[in-house]
Parts: C-alpha cells; structure tokens; sequence
C-alpha cells in the first residue's frame, strides 16, 4: 500500500466531521481501494482519534467515499499504522449497522462490512445480505465477499443468483464481473458449488456443479444432475440447460457407465 496523507476537516458545530485521507487507487465497480482519489470519511456525530490503538471512529450516519464508490453505516472504524517516512495508512476499515456499499455499477447491502485494504478484499455479514447490479442479483446467509484484484464475489450459504425469473442456488456461489461493449460493469459467469439448482419459469435442475454463462443463457451442470418439468423428471451424469430457450441436453457418463434416465408421467385428468 502508498502512504496516506492524513488531513482533518471539523465543520462547525452542528455540521458534519470530515477526514480526507490521500491514497494512490481508485478503480469503478465495488473497487473501493484503488485508484487516485482520496478517501474521505464524513460522520453526523464526529470522529474520535484514538491515538494510542491508531484508530479513527466515525459516529452517526457515517460515510467513507472514494471517487464514485461509498461505504456508508452507522459507524466506521479505520485503523491505520505508521510508515517508516513519518506518514499513516490505513490498513482496514470496518462498517458497523445498516451497511450499504454503492457505487455506479452496483450496491450491497449488510449488517457489518470489513475491508481488507492489504489484499483489497471486501467481506459482509449479518441478515439480508445482497448485491445488486442492474437486473443481477447476489444473495447470501453466511458471507459475501467482493475480490478486487480478481472482479469476483463470493457468496456463501444458501447463495442465490438472480436475473429476472432465472434463479441459481447453491451453497456457494463465485460471480464474476467485466465491462461490456457499452462499457458497464455487469456478471457474466457464475460458479455454483453444493447443493445446486436452477429455477426457471418451466423447469427445475439440481447438481453437485454448475458453471453458468449469463451471456448466453447456457448453464453446464454434473454430477447427479435431475432435471424436472410438470410430471416429467430426468437424471444424467451432466447437462446443458439453456436458460433463454428452456432446452435441455442430458447426457450419460463419460466412462460409458450411468445412461441418461427419465421418467414420464401424463398430466393427470381433471374430473368431469
């Protein structure tokens, strides 16, 4: 990490506390600890100093910006550590209560957030957690968390990833981003581990493994993989389900072993 330029900005008595402090860094998306820009800090109920823990905390509907990109809470903590120059950098930041975490691409959502400003890795827990970019969802129960250096997030526990009425769940999720023609950032492939399934609007899959193309609508599926629709169910030792057409390709073992099975029942007729 460069060093940090520390400057403290107090407003007048009712008004709001600032600190800006300068960092090399600064990069869209969730990309919060790279790129040129400053970070300011900005709390209601001002910021204490602790010089002692090296430590700054901000009080009362708190924000840390930098750029375009905001961590916003109840309370913010930044620990920082002196440089062998004389100078300070911060090297975590937490976010406590009704955390959100926006940017022009995206928002997420937590009860607590810690950001690794080292290894540039941001983590979210509590109840509800989710990101949102455009129509794409990312849901968790445990943790989410977004990896800079690799435009990847992780999201752990009952996980779900949503784009209209497609829906991939699993125990985990990896999702990862990139910019399009247009120049936004959006998710273009998914990484779905344990207990997988897919939901659209006419069939249901589940999986031991998923690999997802938003692009082209396509997720590969194996191991133990069963396909339903209505009354009619199909297993297979893998898949190609076109989210976008609603096609399915089942196909048996590569070793010549489990052939694809299925099972179809007639709609059952509603009495006269």
């Amino acid at each position: 990490m460069k060093s940090f330029r520390t400057l403290f900005l107090f407003a007048s008595v009712v008004a709001a506390t600032a600190i800006t402090l300068a960092k090399p860094g600064y990069a869209q998306s969730l990309n919060f600890g790279s790129g040129d820009a400053p970070i300011e800090i900005f709390a209601d109920n001002g910021i204490e100093w602790q010089q002692d823990s090296l430590l700054f905390v901000a009080r009362g509907n708190a924000r840390a910006q930098r750029g375009d990109v905001q961590i916003l809470a109840d309370e913010l903590r930044a620990y920082y550590r002196n440089t062998d120059n004389g100078s300070t950098e911060i090297w975590r930041l937490d976010a406590v209560g009704t955390v959100r975490i926006k940017s022009t691409e995206g928002t997420a959502y937590g009860d607590k957030a810690i950001y690794d400003v080292d290894n540039s890795i941001l983590t979210i827990t509590g109840k509800n957690i989710r990101l949102v970019s455009g129509k794409d969802w990312l849901t968790a129960r445990d943790q989410l968390e977004y990896w800079e250096a690799k435009q990847m997030a992780v999201a752990r526990g009952d996980a779900a990833a949503e784009r209209d009425s497609k829906r991939l769940n699993a125990n985990i999720l990896a999702a990862y981003f990139r910019k399009n023609k247009k120049g936004e950032t959006g998710i273009y492939r998914v990484d779905a581990f344990e207990s997988v399934k897919i939901i659209t609007d006419k069939d249901q899959a589940t999986a031991e493994r998923g690999v997802y193309n938003v692009e082209s609508g396509i997720a590969t599926l194996t191991g133990s993989v069963k396909i339903e629709r209505d009354n009619n169910v199909l297993n297979g030792c893998s898949a190609e389900v076109n989210l976008n057409t609603g096609v399915s390709k089942l196909h048996s073992c590569a070793d010549g072993g489990t052939r694809v099975q299925g099972s179809f029942r007639p709609a059952e007729k509603t009495p006269k």
